[in-house]
């Protein structure tokens, strides 16, 4: 859908991150710091761009639901740097009222940037009307949104089972074939939240074998690490087993 030589092609590590990677810890001095929401909100219909980006970006720390109807409005903003902000925002600020929306903006934004921050806001909407969007982003997208799609995957552990079984086959898929080590380091630890809340079923035992598959065949060591991490906090016999067997072979 999208061309890998869009605005991400050049993708470093911070590319890659999460937008909360870079916020500072929340204590009380930074709490004191925190901008005035009463004030945040009115500039949030200012006519100035750099007054409703500030303001947008203000409602990545600040958590208000008087926020949403405009942080939704501002999705649609002529700037792309308001727009990220806007989809950040309600990414903090999730809600169900936003889920059309973002959707809708995803579909439309030629941004790579602005989709990466829809794709998170959606997964932390974690509503089961965001699933089509996040499947196309994790096969269809850039490397950036990509990653953040698998992520937000995994949001569909809090959903329901329905969601869950939905989720991970494009995981799967990706943990095989994404030529991104990280997009596939992101969907073994998705698959892995997901297997916690599946009962042993072939939608388990199928996630459960693209784990493993990882461990023993992904090039990168990164991934077999991730993979590895997912199996140990699912806890699965069998592959506890093989990681148990790897290890005494001098494998892992």
């Amino acid at each position: 859908m999208y061309d890998e030589d869009d605005d991400l092609t050049f993708l470093n590590k911070d590319d890659l991150d999460s937008p909360l990677d870079h916020m500072a810890p929340v204590d009380a001095e930074a709490e004191a710091a925190k901008p005035d929401p009463e004030e945040m909100l009115a500039l949030l219909e200012s006519p100035q761009t750099n007054q409703r980006m500030l303001a947008a970006r203000a409602f990545c720390e600040l958590q208000d639901e008087r926020a949403i109807p405009h942080l939704i409005r501002l999705l649609k903003d002529g700037c792309p740097l308001v727009r990220v902000s806007a989809a950040y925002g309600l990414g903090r600020n999730p809600s169900q009222e936003a889920v059309d929306s973002l959707v809708v903006q995803y579909n439309r934004d030629w941004n790579g940037y602005v989709r990466k921050g829809v794709v998170w806001a959606l997964g932390n909407c974690r509503d089961r009307r965001s699933l089509p969007t996040l499947i196309e982003a994790i096969k269809t997208d850039i490397p950036a949104v990509r990653l953040w799609a698998a992520s937000s995957l995994a949001q569909m552990a809090s959903v329901g089972y329905e969601a869950v079984i939905a989720a991970i086959p494009p995981l799967l898929e990706a943990l095989r074939r994404d030529p991104i080590p990280a997009v596939r380091s992101n969907c073994a630890w998705a698959v892995g939240q997901l297997c916690r809340e599946l009962p042993s079923n072939v939608v388990y035992a199928t996630a459960i074998d693209g784990l493993l598959e990882a461990i023993v065949e992904d090039e990168d060591l990164g991934v077999r690490e991730d993979a590895r991490a997912a199996l140990l906090r699912v806890g699965d016999p069998r592959g506890l087993q093989l990681i148990e067997d790897l290890e005494q072979e001098g494998l892992l």
